[in-house]
């Protein structure tokens, strides 16, 4: 392994789990997800932190009823109108005994910027060091990274220039996430964000599909597919050369697509078949 690469390869913060979807989960149905994030929770208290949104009325109330029968103790709802916000006593109380945050769906940046480098961030990294779970769906799922994907261009090729990226809470290390992903065409801007820095891994993810990453390893849940687009072995880009709106061009991408079951190994950047994870886990005890 090369070592310029091992400060980002499977690197994390935090001894608890991620669990990242692409949006839209399913509320109704079979509720794949919403049943594996109640499963952590094990009776406990499941905060809905609706942040993202500039308007939040309805998010926690869908969640209420999505989450409805599938044995989660406590629901409440953080919402944070202004940054100070961030700071009160009355906020932090709401994460006292969190087993999971769970982050809707609206804008990235409203996370960031309203709690980042906060009194409540912290609190929130206190839930997942501690071993519990942080959630994320759609906006809340491109937030995860230390370099999150904000906007650009769905459904075409990548334009040189055509990205807006900006830091994320850092939850998870050597990876940029997009989702929504196959729904709205998003593989050219994943594939920017990666020719931009070929060390990250790119991670699009489908409508009701996750990714469960406990260490090193990332398992698939939901109806849809994970895919993931790695640089490294990039042999031509001509993203620092062309002029602003040319297509990307890129040499030798590796892709991966994967689907239920299937997990994914971000030290050794490779895709392990579910029965060899499972085998591998109950190795390990």
């Amino acid at each position: 392994m090369s070592t310029h690469h091992t400060a980002e390869r499977g690197a994390r913060p935090g001894r608890g789990t991620l669990i990242i979807i692409g949006g839209h989960e399913d509320k109704e149905k079979r509720r794949e997800i919403l049943k594996e994030v109640a499963r952590r929770v094990q009776g406990g208290k499941l905060v809905i932190a609706t942040v993202a949104s500039h308007q939040p009325e309805g998010y926690f109330e869908s969640y209420q009823e999505g989450f409805g029968g599938l044995g989660v103790g406590e629901l409440a709802e953080l919402y944070i109108e202004e940054r100070v916000e961030a700071s009160r006593e009355d906020k932090l109380g709401l994460l006292d005994g969190a087993a999971v945050v769970f982050f809707s769906g609206g804008d990235q940046l409203r996370i960031t910027s309203q709690i980042g480098d906060t009194p409540l961030e912290a609190r929130i990294r206190e839930v997942y060091e501690g071993g519990g779970v942080i959630a994320g769906t759609s906006a809340g799922a491109s937030v995860m990274c230390e370099t999150m994907l904000v906007k650009g261009s769905s459904k075409e090729s990548y334009r040189i220039g055509d990205l807006q990226m900006a830091p994320g809470l850092g939850l998870v290390r050597g990876v940029i996430i997009d989702q929504h992903f196959a729904e709205r065409g998003r593989i050219g801007r994943l594939l920017g964000a990666v020719a931009q820095n070929p060390r990250v891994l790119g991670i699009g993810i489908d409508e009701d599909t996750a990714i469960v990453l406990e260490g090193s390893h990332f398992t698939v849940i939901g109806s849809g597919a994970v895919y993931v687009a790695d640089g490294e072995g990039i042999t031509h880009s001509n993203i620092a050369e062309a002029r602003t709106e040319e297509p990307l061009s890129l040499y030798d991408v590796r892709l991966h697509v994967l689907s239920r079951g299937d997990a994914f190994d971000l030290e050794r950047r490779k895709p392990v078949p579910a029965r060899q994870y499972e085998e591998a886990e109950e190795a390990a005890g």
